[in-house]
C-alpha cells in the first residue's frame, strides 16, 4: 500500500482474481524504523498536528485516494494491516484467515470491539460495508477492489444500463457474529493483502443508512475518533478512543489534521512551527529540508508513479506511433532534476523500481529522450490535429511546472504549437477522468496498495481504464499470471507489461521518492513505502 501521496485520485482495481504467492510481496526497501534515537517508547499524552491535503471522502468504500487514507489510518481498523518493515500481511481488526484452496477464505475477526458509537462491530459490520462497496449503482470508488468475490458480476452487469441482479456478494456468508466465509471466482494468494486496503473496513449502520451523513462525520473502529466533523478546506481533529479494543495503542490524545492547498504553504508553515508533520515535502525543498530538519527528515523508497495518460479511443492518439513520439519527445532526466531536484528518478518501466520482478529498462528506446526520433515518428504516424489539452490537478505546484515543461518540450520537439492547460481540484478531475470526458492528455499517479507486478498492471489498465485501453493477449497474459506462482507469475506479469508498453496508454514518466520532515515536538515518527504513510497511533509528544 502506499504513503500519504499527493494524488489526483486512485483508480485501483482489481479487475482480475490473483493467484500469487505471498512470497512476491518481498522488498529492496530498507524497513521503516522509529526516529526515536534509543527506541524508547515515549509517553503516551499529548498533540501534534499533520499536514494534509483537502480528502475527497472520508467514508472507506468511497474513495481510493492518498489524502483520504492518511485520515483514515487513524479512524478504522482494516481486516489486515502491512509490516512498515517489509511489508509482510499481519492482522489488523481479523485475527486469523484460513484457506485450502486459496478460493474459499475464512476470516476470524476481533471479538468485543466496538465502533466509536458503542455500536458492536461484527462479522456482519464488514459483510454490509463490502456489500455496499461493490454494488454498483452506489458508485463508490473502491467498487473493483471487490471484483475477484463471487457475484459481483451480479452486482456490476456488464451491458451499459443494465440493471444489477443482486444487492449483495453472493461470495459473502455471515457464519457467525466473528466469522465471515469468502468465496472467489478463482484462487488468489495475496487475498490477505487485499483485507488491509481501507475499503475492507467494516462500517456501522449509520453508514449504510444515510452515508453522505457519514462522509462527513465518519465513525469507525479505530483507536481515534473524530472530534466534531470534517470541516472541509479546514481542519479534521481526531481524539484518542478510550474504548478501543484492537492491537494498535494510540499514544497522543489528540491529532490535528490542517489542510493546506499546496505541499510548499504546508513546508512553509512545517518551518514556522505551526503544523508539526509533513510527510510529503516538495522535492525541490529537499536539501532545504535536510540541512534544516537533519535527522528529523527522511527520504524513502517508494513504488509510486507518474504517467501521462492518453485518451486512445480519440482519433488524434489512436496510433501507437503518436504515443511513443510524445515519449520520446519528453526530457524526463532534466524534469526530474529542475524541478524535483534530483529526487524522482526517470521511469523505464510500467513498475516501480522497489518491486519484485522490475525491470530497468523494460520501457527500452521508447522512454528514453530522442527529439529528432520522435519528431521522425510523429511525421510518420501524420502528425496531430486541433489544439493539446493536458489535464492535472491543482494539489501541487509542481503538477503544472511539469506540465508547462512537458507543453514546451512537445511544442518545440514534435510542433504542437496550441497546448491548452486543464488544471482543476483533485475532487474534480477525478469524476471527468473516470466517465472520460477529457480530450486529452492526463496526469496519471499510481500508488502500490502492496508492493507486486500485479498491482500495477490490474491498477492501470484495468477494464474501462482511464485511457479506454484494452488487450486481449495483456488480459490473458495477466490472468496466467494471476493463477501461477512465484517466478512463473513474474514472467507471465512482464510479457503483460511488454504489451502495455508497446501499445503505451501509458506513458512512464518517473519514480517518485518520499520525503518527509517533521518537528522536534514529536518523536516514534514511522512513515513507511506499504501502508498510508505515517502510522498515526505511534507518535508521541515531547510535553
Amino acid at each position: 500500500m502506499s504513503t500519504v501521496h499527493m494524488n489526483t485520485a486512485r483508480s485501483t482495481v482489481l479487475a482480475a482474481p490473483v493467484a500469487l504467492t505471498l512470497a512476491l510481496v518481498a522488498t529492496a526497501c530498507g524497513p521503516a524504523e522509529p526516529t526515536k534515537p534509543n527506541n524508547a517508547p515515549g509517553k503516551p499524552g499529548g498533540t501534534y498536528s499533520v499536514a494534509l491535503t483537502e480528502p475527497d471522502h472520508l467514508l472507506p468504500g468511497r474513495t481510493t485516494s492518498s489524502y483520504s487514507l492518511q485520515v483514515l489510518q487513524g479512524l478504522f481498523d482494516p481486516p489486515a494491516s502491512l509490516d512498515p518493515k517489509d511489508g509482510t500481511v499481519k492482522p489488523l481488526a481479523a485475527l486469523s484467515w484460513t484457506t485450502e484452496d486459496n478460493v474459499v477464505w475464512t476470516v476470524k475477526f476481533r471479538s468485543g470491539t466496538t465502533f466509536h458509537n458503542g455500536e458492536k462491530v461484527t462479522a456482519t459490520s464488514f459483510a454490509d460495508a463490502w456489500n455496499a462497496a461493490a454494488y454498483g449503482p452506489n458508485g463508490w470508488d473502491s467498487n473493483y477492489y471487490f471484483a475477484q468475490i463471487k457475484g459481483y458480476d451480479a452486482l456490476n452487469p456488464a451491458k451499459e444500463g443494465a440493471d444489477p441482479t443482486a444487492r449483495t456478494l453472493s461470495g459473502l456468508e455471515v457464519v457467525d457474529e466473528t466469522t465471515l466465509r469468502v468465496t472467489l471466482k478463482a484462487p488468489f494468494g495475496q487475498f490477505p493483502m487485499l483485507l488491509s486496503f481501507p475499503a475492507f473496513a467494516p462500517l456501522p449502520k449509520a453508514a449504510i443508512a444515510k452515508p453522505d451523513v457519514f462522509d462527513i462525520a465518519p465513525i469507525g473502529n479505530g483507536p481515534y475518533r473524530l472530534d466534531g466533523q470534517w470541516e472541509r478546506n479546514q481542519k479534521i481533529e481526531l481524539k484518542k478512543f478510550a474504548a478501543y479494543g484492537g492491537p494498535r495503542k494510540a499514544m497522543a490524545d489528540r491529532i490535528d489534521f490542517k489542510i493546506y492547498t499546496s505541499r510548499e504553504t504546508a513546508f512553509t508553515e512545517l518551518q514556522a512551527g505551526n503544523v508539526d508533520v509533513l510527510t510529503t515535502v516538495p522535492a525541490a525543498n529537499s536539501m532545504q529540508a535536510k540541512r534544516l530538519f537533519g535527522e528529523r527528515f527522511s527520504i524513502r523508497p517508494s513504488g509510486t508513479m507518474d504517467y501521462l495518460g492518453l485518451p486512445v479511443k480519440d482519433p488524434r492518439f489512436a496510433d501507437p506511433r503518436i504515443r511513443k513520439a510524445i515519449s520520446m519527445a519528453i526530457d524526463r532526466k532534466g524534469i526530474t532534476q529542475a524541478i524535483y531536484n534530483g529526487v524522482y528518478k526517470p521511469a523505464t518501466s510500467v513498475v516501480g523500481d522497489m518491486i519484485p520482478g522490475h525491470r530497468p529498462g523494460a520501457c527500452g528506446k521508447t522512454c528514453a529522450y530522442d527529439p529528432a526520433a520522435a519528431k521522425k515518428l510523429f511525421d510518420e504516424a501524420g502528425g496531430f490535429d486541433g489544439p493539446l489539452e493536458l489535464y492535472f490537478s491543482n494539489s501541487d505546484a509542481t503538477y503544472e511546472q511539469w506540465m508547462t515543461s512537458i507543453a514546451n518540450q512537445l511544442k518545440d520537439n514534435l510542433g504542437i504549437q496550441d497546448v491548452k492547460f486543464r488544471k482543476m481540484a483533485p475532487a474534480d478531475l477525478s469524476p471527468l477522468l473516470n466517465e472520460g470526458r477529457n480530450k486529452g492528455p492526463f496526469r496519471q499517479n499510481w500508488v502500490i496498495d502492496y508492493p507486486s507486478i500485479q498491482n500495477y498492471l490490474d491498477g492501470l489498465y484495468y477494464p474501462g481504464n482511464r485511457s479506454g485501453w484494452s488487450d486481449k493477449e495483456f488480459d490473458s497474459l495477466v490472468a496466467k499470471g494471476n493463477a501461477a506462482k512465484g517466478g512463473e507469475a513474474i514472467a507471465a506479469y512482464q510479457k503483460a507489461e511488454d504489451i502495455a508498453l508497446r501499445d503505451l496508454p501509458y506513458i512512464p514518466l518517473w519514480n517518485w521518492q518520499d520525503q518527509s520532515a517533521w518537528s522536534d515536538r514529536i518523536d516514534n515518527v514511522v512513515i513507511d513505502s506499504y501502508a498510508a504513510g505515517l502510522h498515526l497511533d505511534r507518535v508521541t509528544v515531547n510535553r
